[in-house]
């Protein structure tokens, strides 16, 4: 197994030149792994590094409590960040809490063991999964120790499969496993692995922690106008047809919608914009127009989800009729009801935990859309009661920093 898997990788690295010439996702996450190395060289030999690995934004967001609490107590420390995908790199590459922020270079033997010589962590924290065979052998060999936060493991997994020894052995090079829930626990104990913890989901800490932020934006405010307003963020094509087809044929004048999706190319942003039949304006726009006199506001920009949340009365989540539910716990943190396509979510503990509590709601289809914005646009109750709902939920589960850090203070 372990010959099949190098191979693998061996003809992946002389594929990926090629196909990068046609996929510019591709295209970044090859050019971006020719820069590691070189901007390793930022690590010293006398440095102490903290590792930390996300295979993209969302997990990165699981650890980022972490980084900014050892960023508090360790200040001799350096925090090293990796991304294998582009979509957490490119909006992070800038993050200031962390001294290098590079791709994971490939798993090949050679790879992780100059990696690993370059960085010589302190300790390595894997954040949800991206379990490296390579690796994780190599962190093994060379005794670092090694932590899983925000672990979810389902049966399928191959770790719990009759043939799944090659990867159930590299599980090995972790010290300790903080999960999310009883199943990963109970999975884990059942090959064996009783260095588990269940410690909840780090995000939990972060989106409580934005309430204490300044979340105001004073040009969201004079769009909003004080009327009700419907927030729908990190759409996909197959959200917006169905928030589309809602505002152009049964929005009613005294509603307002803000859209800020997934894609913020511009071609993509003009279509978007076109299809819109109300009176429609974008964030780079904003300062030339009078926002109060707008019915829908699209944010051809990133980094501004999180306090515009803050302002909707009813909150929908892109992702799940498309590759994968985004964040719905940014706007439950703020008390807000929340709609989500009901395709691709059951990876997502909260939300199937939000579905059984009954404060957020699935769609799959116009119909079914169309009814539910009517519904809590016009039962004030319902609102408050899904929105509180939400919020409770978000405060019952804070905790998994504070339950990590009292490990790791002990391993550094």
């Amino acid at each position: 197994m372990n010959f099949l898997y190098n191979i693998s990788l061996f003809i992946a690295s002389i594929l990926l030149p090629l196909i990068a010439l046609f996929n510019k996702k591709i295209k970044l996450f090859y050019e971006g792994r020719k820069e590691t190395f070189t901007k390793l060289n930022n690590i010293s030999k006398t440095d102490k590094v903290i590792w930390f690995h996300a295979a993209s934004l969302g997990e990165f967001e699981q650890g980022r409590p972490i980084i900014e609490e050892l960023k508090q107590d360790y200040k001799n420390h350096k925090i090293l960040v990796t991304f294998f995908s582009p979509s957490g790199y490119e909006v992070r590459k800038n993050y200031p809490l962390a001294d290098v922020i590079c791709y994971l270079p490939l798993d090949t033997k050679s790879n992780v063991k100059k990696f690993i010589k370059q960085v010589h962590p302190e300790m390595a924290v894997m954040i949800k999964y991206e379990f490296w065979p390579n690796l994780l052998s190599e962190l093994k060999k060379q005794e670092v120790p090694t932590i899983l936060i925000s672990g979810i493991f389902r049966k399928k997994q191959s770790f719990f499969k009759w043939y799944g020894g090659f990867m159930r052995k590299k599980l090995t090079a972790f010290n300790h496993f903080f999960v999310q829930n009883q199943t990963s626990k109970n999975l884990l104990n059942s090959i064996d692995f009783h260095n588990v913890t269940i410690a909840g989901d780090t995000r939990f800490d972060r989106v409580y922690d934005i309430l204490q932020q300044n979340n105001s934006l004073d040009f969201i405010s004079k769009f909003k106008n004080n009327q009700h307003t419907v927030i729908a963020g990190s759409t996909w094509k197959e959200d917006e047809e169905l928030i589309i087809d809602y505002i152009n044929n049964h929005a009613t004048d005294d509603e307002k919608f803000i859209i800020a999706p997934h894609n913020i190319h511009q071609k993509q942003i003009k279509e978007l914009q076109n299809s819109i039949h109300k009176k429609t304006v974008l964030f780079s726009e904003k300062d030339k127009k009078k926002l109060a006199g707008y019915q829908v506001f699209i944010i051809d920009t990133i980094g501004l989800l999180t306090k515009i949340y803050s302002y909707a009365d009813v909150a929908y989540v892109g992702g799940g009729l498309a590759t994968g539910l985004h964040n719905i716990l940014e706007p439950a943190t703020f008390g807000i009801p929340i709609i989500f396509g009901g395709v691709k979510y059951k990876k997502f503990q909260e939300a199937t935990d939000l579905l059984k509590l009954g404060s957020v709601t699935i769609v799959t289809n116009r119909k079914e859309l169309n009814s539910n914005f009517a519904l809590l646009k016009n039962n004030d109750d319902l609102r408050a009661h899904m929105g509180n709902t939400n919020y409770t939920y978000i405060k019952n589960n804070i905790g998994a920093t504070k339950t990590i850090m009292d490990y790791i203070k002990k391993l550094l």
